[in-house]
């Protein structure tokens, strides 16, 4: 079982709550705006707690697996973000992550790995950081938009953000909720090494303010290989004092990227 890859997926997202909101459905009434304006809006309306507690139950999914976990998610902003997951009850792996460092390790295969974001961006297809990590959870978009320039339309009820200048290696899209301006869905692609990594935000959360993903949708390609995950957020409080406990276990083995 990729107890593993499921896990790191299960970073790229966030939160849930009590009041929840469906996208628009009529196209019609989307009124056209400036790629400007859209962006301003996009980080107007960013995270804005210091720290976030979770409860996710994450299902995951390939040509040869299929398993259902338990996860707890910690995230402090641009400090620290921890996860325990379990199975039945039994712990089976924890991750811990930092603008520094990935920090995990898994209980049946008994191994480790303690190094950089190259492990995350080797299973994942693109190269990630904190930051980046840290955006997913929450809706925000995986690049600085203000980097760029964009083009706008109307896509599935949806405001679609395109670069108007293509990437030499990347292949980007954003689709951008026009509610709350938190996105509906972002995508990545490689088409030199046929990789691809879809991440849709079906529906939105508002807990004290706050528009989180409720449930969120993964797909992963990478040349013929595909995976599945869905995340579904039980409970989330925010602004708690956190303890981020990590310890990696004396007789295991460190896993090489090679």
């Amino acid at each position: 079982m990729r107890y593993k890859l499921l896990i790191l997926i299960v970073v790229f997202l966030a939160i849930t709550g009590c009041k929840s909101k469906k996208n628009a459905t009529d196209t019609n009434a989307i009124e056209v705006v400036s790629a400007k304006k859209l962006i301003n809006d996009h980080y107007a309306h960013a995270f804005d707690k210091k720290t976030l507690s979770a409860n996710i139950n994450a299902k995951y999914a390939d040509t040869k697996a299929s398993v259902s976990i338990n996860i707890k998610l910690r995230l402090e902003k641009d400090k620290t973000i921890w996860m325990s997951a379990t199975k039945m009850g039994f712990p089976i792996a924890k991750i811990l992550i930092t603008p520094k460092s990935v920090q995990y390790y898994e209980k049946l295969e008994r191994t480790y790995f303690d190094g950089d974001f190259s492990l995350l961006s080797k299973w994942l297809g693109t190269e990630l950081d904190f930051k980046k990590v840290q955006d997913l959870l929450v809706g925000q978009a995986v690049l600085n938009l203000k980097d760029e320039k964009y083009d706008v339309k109307i896509s599935n009820n949806s405001y679609e953000l395109r670069p108007r200048h293509a990437n030499d290696l990347f292949a980007i899209l954003f689709f951008m909720n026009r509610e709350n301006y938190k996105l509906d869905k972002q995508e990545i692609r490689n088409p030199k090494k046929a990789q691809m990594l879809d991440i849709s935000y079906p529906s939105y959360t508002e807990i004290e303010g706050e528009q989180f993903p409720k449930n969120i949708d993964i797909e992963v390609i990478d040349i013929d290989k595909k995976t599945l995950v869905n995340i579904e957020y039980k409970s989330v409080e925010f602004n708690n004092k956190l303890t981020f406990p990590f310890e990696i276990p004396s007789g295991y083995k460190k896993i090489s990227l090679k």
